[in-house]
This record gives C-alpha cells, structure tokens and sequence, in this order.
C-alpha cells in the first residue's frame, strides 16, 4: 500500500507544472482540418502527417475550381475522375476521424474519450464528418452513374460488342470504339451527331437528324454539315449501293450483322464518313423525347427564327394539340417547342432541308447556353437528363478541352450546310416507285468536301485526284 502511495505522487509530479491541452478543443481542431489538433497538442510531426493530404486534394480541387465551377464538374462526369473521387471521399472521412481520435489521446490521454464530456463532443462532430462525407460521396457517385451512362466504355477492338443500353429501348449499335482515332490532340475531330426518333408504336428506330461536326481545335473552326434523311441509293464503302434512305441504315445494318460486321451506329459512322471524305471519329446521339427534357432543364434556349413557321398538321405535341405556328423573330424556347421547331417540316415553304438548318441552329444554341456559367446550379437536373437522353463514344477525358475551346468559338466561326440542293436532286417519282428521296450529287459533294478540309478530304490527294475517304 506504501508502495503505491509512492508512486502516485511520482506520476502527478511528471504533470505537475504543465497544463495538459483540452481533448475536445484538440479535436475540434482536427475536425476543422486535420493535423490542427495535432499541432494544438504540440505534436508538430503528427500534425504535418495528418494535415498533408487534405492539402494535398485541397490545392488539387481549388486548381480545377479556378478554371471554373463548370470545368470541374466537365472532369468529373470522366466516370475515372468520379470514382477516383469516390474513394478518396470515403478515405479522407477515415483519415479526418483518424486525426481527431488520435488528437483527444494525445492531449488527454488514453481515457479522454471515455469522458462524458468529451466523448459527446467527440460523437457529435464524428457524426458531422460522415454526414459531409457521405453527401460528398453521394455528389460523386451521382457523377459516376451519369458518366457511366452518357460515356460508352472501351470494350476492345471488337466493335461488335454491346455497349450500355440505349435510350428508349434501341437494341442495338451503340459501340466504344471509335471509326478512327485523331492523330494528334491538335487534329481536327470529326464527331456524328445524330437524333434518335423511337416510338412505343414502332418497332425501329429512325436517325432522323445527321449531322457531322467538325471542330479545328487549332483554329476554333467549325463545319456542321446535315445529310436530309430522304438520301437514298448512295454508294457504300464496300462498292455497293444502299437503296434505302439513309436514315434507317443503322437499323439496317444492325439487323444485318451478316453485311456489316461493325453493327448499327459504326456503320452510319463510316458510311457517312466515306461519303463525307473525312474519318468520323466519334458520335454523339441523343434521343428526341429526351431532348425535350433538356431544354427545359436549362431554362430554354433562345433562337432568331429568319421566318414565320405556320404548320398546321404538326402532330408532335404530347397533349394531343395540332398544329405548330412561331413567328418570325428571336424566341427563347421551352423543350416542347424546341422539339416542334427542329421537327416541323410541312410549312409554308418548309422542308427537310429548312429542318436540318433549324437543327444546327439549335444545337449551337444549346451549346452556348451550356457554356454559360450559370448552369452550374442546373448540373444536378441536366445530369439526370443527360442519363436517359445521350451515349456517345468521345473520350471524357477530352471534355475540358471542348469547354475550353467553346468559349472562343464565335458564331460566325461556325459553317452550316445542309447537303439538299445543289449537293442532292429529287429524282422522278416514277424511278423511286412514288416514294419521294434524294440522290446525293456525288460529284459536288467531292467539290464541297476539298473546299472545306482541304488536304485532309478523301476526295483529294496530292495530284488533285480522288481517292477513296
């Protein structure tokens, strides 16, 4: 008993004259950052250890922060980016309750988190740090699932393979591989914009918007050029003939494995690319009813209409209404009308090609809309629509890159055609058995081709000559 009586004093006497650190103010420290507490507690090597890599990812997210709200959020819909993102949420939630255990120990002792006080403290801000990491976590995942979807993973060299489900059950033709890949990342990129009219009532589906931009990255320029879906008996790349209207070969082709192994959405790819005389690298489609639910996410869209549209059998209203009317002028757009505006096509000296100039139109609008910083409020609803709405094949990784480079690009940068007249005739209706189509002046087209890319067309090689795209 004398024994322990003396050792007592002997251990108060090692306290005796220094005031111990509060456990729980240690721990609120490293609550607030880890290695806070650490260096509170006068453990300045702890604390360096503990505070390096919340620093770390902080300097990190603030550098991609600085190039703008919109630009992160671009990096993180990379489903890489995101469930790197994912993770490091949930290791940094052990690492902070890690800093702030180890913090109240090292002031206070092995039992200071056994103290009531303390370890009420100590529950309440735990309680904190994993409610803020599992929203964080939540934010992340929300970016993966969206990524995952919209993006279409690489499956190998076989393009054959199918790839996440499509928009509005199509079965087929959505790939990874692209048909050729940019050389340099200052190469122009050739990208398949394509919308994807389904329908409950029909058992296929119609691209019936084809339009192929090109994009200098080097200059800012842009070529959009549309192919009318009534493009019918044009030459395939393999030499023969493809008598249907081109906006059901993906249709086609996916039902015909046998004559085109690539499967739907490569061979539009490639088939467009080999009449284009340039290698369409990448595509990006987007299903119609969805594209409603775009619009609107971001708030409409604002267009100039050069002329009134009076079309009075438009039957494209989910409400039952007929008939579609817009005047001449400038028009913010919701979805509904949106969607009226780039289908409508039986006006009063409308058709498919004053359609497909109606498209580009829009898509240049939504483009500059989505440029606008102010979407950053809208990411979550605009991801949740992109979900059921987009797949394409263009790597992620790239997509900081295009916001950047759509920020310079001006309107009048960007050229727009439509390949009706002069680059297709209609034939007689007694050669098509009464069925209206166009036949592409192929010609013009190699004319069109070498006077917008130049050297890089298929159509031309050094002596002038043709040569297969």
């Amino acid at each position: 008993m004398r024994a322990r009586a003396r050792f007592r004093p002997a251990l108060s006497t090692q306290v005796a004259g220094r005031s111990r650190p509060s456990a729980s103010v240690a721990a609120f420290l490293s609550f607030l950052w880890p290695g806070l507490g650490q260096w509170y507690a006068g453990r300045r090597r702890a604390a360096l250890t503990y505070a390096l890599p919340f620093t770390v990812v902080a300097v990190a997210v603030l550098a991609e922060a600085l190039g703008g709200a919109d630009r992160l959020f671009l990096r993180l819909l990379d489903p890489s980016v995101a469930l790197t993102s994912l993770i490091l949420v949930g290791l940094l939630a052990a690492w902070r309750l890690l800093s702030m255990a180890d913090a109240a120990i090292v002031s206070g002792g092995r039992v200071a988190l056994r103290r009531p006080q303390t370890a009420a403290a100590f529950s309440a801000m735990a309680i904190a740090v994993v409610a803020a990491h599992t929203l964080a976590a939540l934010v992340a995942w929300s970016f993966y699932s969206s990524g995952s979807q919209i993006f279409v993973a690489d499956q190998g060299p076989d393009r054959g393979l199918q790839a996440s489900p499509p928009p509005s059950g199509l079965d087929d033709g959505f790939r990874a591989t692209p048909g050729a890949t940019p050389p340099t990342a200052a190469a122009r990129i050739n990208v398949l914009l394509t919308g994807i009219d389904s329908s409950p009532t029909r058992d296929h589906a119609l691209t019936d918007t084809l339009i192929v931009a090109s994009i200098d990255p080097a200059t800012g320029d842009v070529v959009m050029v549309s192919f009318p879906r009534d493009i019918a008996n044009f030459p395939l790349r393999n030499g023969a003939t493809y008598t249907g209207k081109i906006n059901s070969l993906m249709t086609y082709a996916a039902a015909n494995p046998d004559r085109f192994e690539g499967g739907g959405l490569p061979t539009l790819m490639d088939e467009l690319g080999h009449l284009l005389g340039i290698p369409i690298h990448y595509y990006a489609a987007v299903n119609l009813d969805g594209f409603e639910r775009m619009i609107d996410v971001v708030g409409g869209v604002t267009i100039d209409n050069e002329r009134a549209i009076n079309d009075p059998g438009y039957g494209g209203w989910k409400d039952g209404r007929v008939g579609f009317r817009l005047s001449a002028g400038r028009h913010t757009l919701d979805g509904p009308t949106a969607l009226a505006y780039v289908r409508s096509r039986r006006g009063a000296g409308d058709n498919d090609f004053t359609r497909a100039r109606r498209q580009q139109q829009l898509l240049v609008a939504l483009q500059k809309k989505m440029s606008d910083p102010g979407m950053v409020s809208r990411l979550p609803s605009i991801l949740d629509a992109a979900d059921d709405t987009i797949r394409t094949n263009f790597p992620a990784p790239r997509l900081t890159e295009m916001l950047d480079l759509s920020r310079t690009i001006a309107e009048s940068n960007v050229r727009q055609y439509v390949l009706g007249p002069p680059f297709s005739t209609r034939p007689p209706l007694s050669e098509t058995d009464g069925i209206y189509t166009l036949r592409l002046d192929l010609d013009r087209l190699a004319d069109l081709s070498i006077e917008l890319f130049g050297d890089e067309s298929g159509y031309a090689d050094a002596n002038g000559d043709e040569s297969d795209p």
